[in-house]
């Protein structure tokens, strides 16, 4: 199975412009995400698809590939299908900037939902983790993911869910990933649509597929990195890379 990489970078973000430039102990938040995405080995190709040349300048100078999208894109979905539309790739993930801790063991769980009977009628995947901690599952800036017995995508929120409204029930709260992997129509349907209702009101772009009747088959991973959504973000970044003994 033929698999390429594309990273999405956009330089402007509404919590922390500018914040794939940012440094985590001396290298760019983009840099270290593709660098992590390059090391696993499992791509045929790894390329960052940015509106900034700021950013594709630093990558090519650290030897990686890099591409200026041209349209302008509500998601960075959308903004990779531009390039998508020309690779000759059977899976194509979307591996967002801003996952410097991005590792290969939850990248080949994810490959790995595509295959198998069971797989060949999966067209989107993704990634959950279980989330525990109190003020991270009340936290907006983290996407909450609720699962059928099935293990596809029921619903993606910023908001808590599910509702403990049964307290004497044991609740699972799951994590969404920023990593998305598509079979490439999938991905050429998605771009063709516009952004629908409850993605706009949620900003979470994979619910587009949901509202057309897409299932996003999700892998229970039990990854351990950092998002970088906030200044504070970086701060907790250093903190896990100290911890995991990343220079």
């Amino acid at each position: 199975m033929n698999a390429i990489a594309l990273i999405p970078a956009r330089l402007a973000a509404t919590r922390f412009p500018s914040k794939l430039l940012a440094l985590i102990k001396g290298k760019t938040v983009i840099r270290r995400t593709y660098e992590s995405v390059l090391s696993t080995g499992i791509f045929s190709d790894v390329i960052v698809v940015s509106d900034s040349q700021e950013i594709i300048n630093e990558i090519k100078r650290h030897g990686g590939k890099a591409v200026r999208s041209i349209g302008v894109y509500e998601s960075g979905t959308d903004r990779i299908a531009e390039v998508a539309a020309s690779l000759d790739a059977d899976i194509i993930v979307n591996i967002q900037g801003d996952e410097p801790f991005v590792q290969k063991a939850p990248l080949e769980l994810l490959l790995n939902l595509f295959n198998g009977v069971e797989g060949s009628n999966v067209q989107v995947a993704s990634l959950v983790q279980p989330l525990t901690d109190r003020d991270l599952i009340s936290d907006p800036n983290y996407v909450k993911v609720a699962l059928d017995l099935k293990c596809n995508a029921l619903f993606f929120s910023r908001s808590v869910i599910p509702f403990p409204r049964n307290p004497s029930v044991e609740i699972h709260y799951y994590e969404h990933i920023g990593v998305y992997a598509f079979r490439r129509q999938a991905l050429m349907e998605f771009t063709s649509w516009p952004e629908t209702h409850l993605e706009a009101i949620e900003k979470v772009e994979c619910l587009r597929f949901l509202e057309h009747g897409v299932p996003i088959r999700m892998g229970i991973t039990k990854y351990m990195g950092v998002e970088i959504d906030t200044p504070e973000d970086l701060v907790k970044a250093e903190k896990l890379m100290d911890v995991m003994g990343w220079e």
